[in-house]
């Protein structure tokens, strides 16, 4: 049978819109039947059911009324009868569809923009549809294009097929792009939205410049050598820390490469920013000095609860270990996740020796003690009453100049001090109104009741209410900066894993909470400390 020219066609525009629009041709002809179907309502009435089908191959259009099998028919347009839908096909039943087929229409003006609104929408929906589905995936991935425009700062660029976004505050600084200049970007968002699917492109994102290297380093991107981390203030410096697979390769030089030339091919795509490669090292310590560089440290001092380091360096290296207004020791602290307090040896020595002296006041005053006998038991390493009171009594015995009877009546003076300091503490809890029932609590201490109570808390109830965070105290980052906010039991030196227990266990006790509930949570942790082990 020959094939009319104008179904031929319709097939072939199908097929240019197809190429055109990098989508699935059978997407194009659907959306063509869709248009032939809503402009065949509109002439048979809206309320009939039309279904219009296009032959792919041939182009034929075959429209046809589908009208529902039923006992009674109410809607003559929808419906048909049971006895009326068998005289055309025996073995209908009930709920059935009949296919009635309609004669081919000509479409006129208004159904034929119509159809043609449906087809654009359609095939926009669709070229949408095939841009997220292709660059949700490239999130992470470097990639080329063309600039298009510049709108308020914002660079639109052209990717061949899809347009993207590289906003104000992702490029470098002091970076002008201007149309038809080639611009070399991150993937770092693909979203969603209703005006089409959005691409974000980043200049400043710390993963540019390690996919960068990635490319210029053939180590990198074989896997002999990790970028650990990387931390940059972009266009102006950026830290990167490698670490080697292979104890032959060096890493440093490798990305550094011959005379520099592979450092120096990031560089100039990154507008010259000064690049410190840093041998990355599973110690924290040595990490962290190598992130200092230049800078020579004397010594450093880990927290390793809290993350936080004190480095300690020579005086006329301070300026140098903390950089322009702050930009080395910001960096590195980016770098190596850890806070960094940078001191000077007369800085640590000075705050060394008033701690020492702060102890030895501490145990004149509580012990009933001389001057000599509080400085002995500061340089010995007791740092609290407590201590002293507790710790097995032959440390103090084995101390120069004590024996065991002077040993054991400062214990028996510390336990005193501490007893008459707990009874001071209860009756300052009385007096805030704070419930005995709440040091039924795991951890709770008297001194830990006055504090919560100064903070208006009085009941188990009021205790269950807080979130760790309230408790221990939480840690904002912004703009490369570190803002600690301390917490109500921030001085007592809290865990994380404390505090989170004390809380439980008050809104287990008030009933906010079941066993259950706990055993479930627990598994749950348990099952994703697994996996990311696994990971």
């Amino acid at each position: 049978m020959a094939v009319s020219a104008n179904r031929l066609e319709l097939i072939q525009i199908a097929d240019a819109v197809a190429r055109e629009k990098a989508i699935d041709k059978q997407i194009v002809i659907q959306a063509m039947a869709d248009a032939i179907q809503k402009a065949a309502r509109s002439r048979y009435g809206l309320e009939t059911n039309i279904r219009a089908d296009i032959n792919p191959t041939t182009g034929d259009i075959k429209l046809q009324r589908l009208m529902e099998v039923v006992e009674a028919v109410e809607e003559f347009d929808t419906q048909i009868s049971l006895e009326d839908a068998r005289a055309r096909n025996p073995e209908a039943q009930v709920g059935d569809s009949i296919a009635e087929q309609l004669p081919p229409m000509d479409f006129g003006r208004i159904a034929a923009q119509s159809a043609k609104q449906v087809i654009v929408q359609k095939v926009r929906e669709a070229e949408r549809d095939r841009q997220y589905d292709e660059f949700k995936d490239r999130i992470g991935e470097i990639v080329n294009g063309t600039v298009k425009r510049v709108e308020y700062g914002n660079v639109i660029v052209d990717l061949g097929r899809g347009e993207a976004i590289i906003r104000r505050d992702e490029l470098i600084p002091r970076e002008l792009f201007k149309y038809g200049d080639r611009v070399r970007a991150y993937v770092y968002d693909v979203r969603r939205e209703p005006r089409g699917p959005q691409i974000f492109l980043s200049r400043t994102h710390p993963q540019f410049m390690a996919k960068l290297f990635a490319m210029e380093v053939p180590e990198i991107y074989d896997g002999i050598i990790e970028i650990k981390s990387v931390a940059r203030d972009p266009g102006s410096r950026a830290k990167i820390a490698v670490i080697s697979r292979d104890s032959s390769i060096d890493p440093v030089g490798a990305c550094v490469g011959m005379r520099g030339s592979r450092v120096q091919a990031v560089v100039g795509e990154l507008q010259g920013e000064k690049i410190d490669i840093i041998p990355w090292s599973p110690d924290a310590a040595s990490f962290i000095v190598n992130a200092l560089q230049p800078a020579e440290v004397a010594k450093v001092v880990l927290d390793e609860d809290a993350e936080r380091i004190e480095v300690v360096v020579p005086d006329e290296q301070l300026s140098l270990a903390i950089g322009r207004r702050g930009q080395n020791v910001r960096l590195a602290s980016q770098l190596t996740g850890w806070d960094i307090d940078i001191l000077t040896e007369e800085e640590e020595s000075s705050r060394r020796q008033k701690e020492f002296v702060e102890r030895s006041e501490l145990f004149m005053e509580a012990l009933n003690v001389d001057e000599m006998v509080g400085q002995v038991l500061a340089s010995e390493g007791f740092t609290s009453v407590e201590e002293v009171a507790y710790v097995d009594l032959d440390e103090i015995a084995s101390i120069d100049g004590f024996d065991e009877e002077t040993a054991d009546e400062i214990q028996r003076r510390a336990r005193e001090y501490l007893e008459r300091i707990e009874n001071e503490l209860d009756e300052k809890r009385r007096a805030l109104g704070v419930e005995d029932e709440l040091r039924e609590i795991p951890g709770m201490t008297t001194a830990i009741m006055v504090a919560v109570g100064e903070d208006g808390v009085k009941t188990v109830e009021d205790f269950a209410g807080y979130a760790v965070d309230d408790l221990i105290g939480w840690r904002e980052r912004k703009d490369g900066e570190t803002t600690v906010h301390d917490g109500v039991l921030t001085r007592f030196n809290t865990t994380q894993a404390e505090a989170e227990e004390m809380v439980m266990a008050a809104r287990l006790k008030v009933g906010w909470v079941t066993e259950e509930d706990l055993a479930g949570a627990g598994a749950t942790e348990e099952a994703a400390g697994e996996e990311q082990a696994e990971a």
